[in-house]
C-alpha cells in the first residue's frame, strides 16, 4: 500500500514539476508570471492524442510533434501578445490578465475541437504494468518521473551552463544592459515563453494515458504547478521538481490517510504556510534574487 502511494505521488509530483519548471523558466529569463501553463498541458495532451492515436504515429513522433507545436503557441503568445502589451509599458497585472484570457481561449476551443467527454488515451508501452517488487506499476508513471527529473537537470544545465541560457538570465535581470552587450532580447524571452509551453505540452503528452484527456485537465494541475514552483523557490529549477514531488506526495498520502475531500485544502494550506513562513522557499535565495 506505502509504495503504490509512494509511486502515484511521484508522478502527480513529476507532473506538478514540469508545470513549476515552465513558470520558473518564464520567471528566470523574463522577470513576469504566466498562467496559461495548465491549459497548454491540456492542449498538448488532445494533440499526442490527435498524432498517437488518430493518426497513428510512432510515440516518440507524435511527442517530437507535441512539443514543437506547443513551442511555436507559447513563441507566439510572447510575440502576439506579451510582447505588444510590454511595448505600451502596461502594469504587470495586465500581463497575467492577458494570459489568463489566452488560457481560457485554449480550454474553450480544446471543447471546440475535441468535445467536452473525457478521451481515452492509448498505452504507451506494450505491456500494461512493470513488477517492483511486490508492487505493479504502469510502465507510463515510471516514465513521468523519469522524464521529470531529466528535463530539470537539462533545463539548469541549459540555463547556467550555455550562452543562450545566460542571455536569457541576463535579459531578464536588464534588458537594456543585455541589448547593449548584443543580447537579443526579443528572441531570448520568446525562446524562454516557447519552452515553457513545451515542458507543459510534454507533462499532457504524458499523463494522457494514466488519466485520460479532457478540456479541464490542465486547470487544476496548472494551480498545483504554480503552488510547486513558489514551495521549490520561484525561478530555481531544482526546487520546482522538489517543490512538485513534496505536494503530489502530500496530496496523495493525505487523499489516502485522510480523505480525498481535504486533499486541496492541505496542499492550498501548505502554500499558504510556505508565503507566510518562507516566502524564498526550500531553495531559498537565488531562486528568487539571482
Amino acid at each position: 500500500m506505502f509504495f503504490t502511494l509512494l509511486i502515484s505521488g511521484l508522478v502527480l509530483g513529476s507532473i506538478y514539476g514540469l508545470i513549476a519548471l515552465g513558470y520558473s523558466m518564464i520567471f528566470k529569463s523574463s522577470g513576469l508570471l504566466s498562467f496559461v501553463q495548465g491549459d497548454i498541458l491540456t492542449l498538448g495532451a488532445f494533440l499526442g492524442l490527435t498524432f498517437y492515436s488518430y493518426l497513428k504515429l510512432p510515440f516518440v513522433l507524435s511527442l517530437f510533434l507535441t512539443v514543437i507545436c506547443a513551442m511555436a503557441l507559447g513563441f507566439a503568445l510572447e510575440k502576439g501578445v506579451i510582447r505588444p502589451l510590454l511595448n505600451k509599458n502596461v502594469m504587470t497585472v495586465y500581463i497575467v490578465l492577458a494570459t489568463i484570457a489566452v488560457s481560457y481561449i485554449i480550454q474553450n476551443g480544446s471543447m471546440v475541437a475535441w468535445g467536452s467527454i473525457t478521451l481515452n488515451f492509448p498505452a504507451i508501452f506494450s505491456k500494461s504494468t512493470i513488477k517492483i517488487g511486490k508492487i505493479s506499476v504502469q510502465p507510463e508513471a515510471l516514465m513521468c518521473i523519469a522524464v521529470g527529473l531529466l528535463c530539470m537537470i537539462l533545463l539548469h544545465l541549459y540555463m547556467t551552463k550555455t550562452k543562450l541560457g545566460t542571455s536569457m538570465r541576463a535579459a531578464s535581470m536588464d534588458a537594456m544592459a543585455a541589448e547593449s552587450c548584443g543580447i537579443d532580447v526579443s528572441l531570448s524571452t520568446g525562446l524562454s515563453w516557447g519552452i515553457s509551453a513545451g515542458l507543459a505540452a510534454i507533462a499532457g503528452i504524458l499523463i494522457g494515458p494514466i488519466y485520460g484527456v479532457y478540456t479541464t485537465l490542465g486547470a487544476t494541475i496548472g494551480r498545483k504547478g504554480f503552488s510547486s514552483a513558489i514551495i521549490g523557490g520561484y525561478g530555481n529549477m531544482y526546487g520546482a521538481i522538489v517543490g512538485g514531488l513534496l505536494l503530489g506526495l502530500l496530496e496523495t498520502f493525505s487523499a489516502s490517510l485522510i480523505s480525498s475531500t481535504y486533499k486541496n485544502l492541505i496542499a492550498y494550506c501548505l502554500l499558504l504556510l510556505f508565503l507566510l513562513l518562507k516566502p524564498t522557499g526550500i531553495f531559498n535565495e537565488r531562486a528568487v534574487n539571482d
